[in-house]
């Protein structure tokens, strides 16, 4: 029997960098995080944190060249993904893993009906028969709240809404029965009311299936409604890493407290306006021998430019267990 407390998925030191004309970019810095079998895993930041060039690394979704991954291990279960051959990791992709992306039209094939597309991992991972395989599309459609699945399982992509096809590509991501998801911002394209609506649907079948899923995103809210945890990621490397309670009532990282000041409220004040992050995040042309936040923090002190902070664990704080940050200032300082 498979031990229950064992991680799903396991990262360690994880680096990736990409190879341009100007030099190159450092995307992805000495990453580290583990996630159970049940568990949601929420990953946040601004566009160009690293969150997504992470994600695509452990399975080897980036091309290479110009991306590599120049360190670390990635274990799914007893297996090192970053040893595999590209033929294993193709056969890891799908039924061990599955993907959903922000935009389905760019992942699901035009000229093939919703039917072939669930069928393909079907039949190439499960050994399912053309005819087990029709079936069982039909019944995932249902499972993912697609009325008349009998019937639109024949459709083409262009032929459902926005919402439902993303119901679509959570069907293929799904047909497998994956160990792991992920989720890369798949309720970004979406109007509010559908966005809920999936949202939902993933909590519920991550419920049924004990899945453990991980959730890219750059909306604090979203993650507040679907997370266990949440990772926070900026220059690309993890500053935050916390339960999804203290990350919103006890955030003991500059760059999580002012992403949290960001999120709309009502106030019944007219002048009242959004926070902003003031400053762009950095380009990494180099591996980061200072605080990446540093030019953007309000707490910034001569330490951050002489040393890259590493994680620490908060287990002095109340409730803390499990909570870790990235942050001279926090570490000699704190907040109350």
């Amino acid at each position: 029997m498979a031990d229950e407390a064992a991680p799903v998925l396991d990262v360690r030191g994880l680096t990736t960098v990409f190879h341009t004309r100007q030099g190159e970019i450092h995307a992805v810095n000495a990453v580290s995080f583990a996630l159970k079998r049940g568990e949601v895993l929420g990953v946040v930041g601004e566009s160009g944190s690293g969150k997504s060039v992470t994600m695509m690394s452990l399975v080897g979704l980036l091309p290479t060249p110009p991306a590599e991954v120049r360190a670390g291990q990635v274990m799914l279960g007893t297996r090192d993904l970053l040893q595999m051959s590209a033929k294993d990791l193709s056969d890891v992709r799908g039924a061990k893993v599955g993907f959903v992306f922000q935009d389905p039209m760019t992942s699901l094939n035009p000229v093939f009906t919703v039917e072939n597309q669930i069928c393909e991992p079907l039949t190439r991972h499960m050994g399912l028969s053309k005819a087990q395989a029709r079936a069982r599309s039909v019944e995932l459609l249902e499972l993912v709240g697609i009325p008349d699945a009998a019937k639109r399982v024949k459709y083409y992509p262009h032929q459902f809404s926005g919402g439902m096809r993303q119901r679509v590509m959570i069907a293929i991501a799904l047909a497998c029965e994956p160990d792991l998801l992920i989720a890369d911002e798949p309720t970004t394209a979406l109007d509010v009311t559908i966005q809920a609506q999936i949202i939902e649907l993933m909590k519920d079948l991550q419920k049924k299936l004990g899945m453990a899923i991980i959730w890219i995103t750059h909306d604090m809210g979203v993650i507040a409604g679907i997370a266990d945890r949440v990772m926070v990621m900026y220059g690309g490397q993890v500053v935050e890493h916390a339960p999804v309670d203290q990350i919103f009532h006890s955030p003991q990282h500059p760059y999580t407290r002012a992403l949290l000041r960001t999120i709309p409220t009502i106030t019944g004040k007219r002048e009242a306006r959004l926070s902003v992050i003031e400053g762009q995040p950095p380009i990494m042309a180099q591996a980061p021998k200072a605080c990446p936040f540093g030019a953007r923090c309000a707490h910034h002190f001569a330490r951050c430019d002489a040393e890259n902070p590493q994680r620490r664990p908060l287990d002095c704080l109340p409730l803390g267990q499990g909570h870790d940050v990235a942050c001279h200032w926090s570490a000699e300082v704190g907040y109350a």
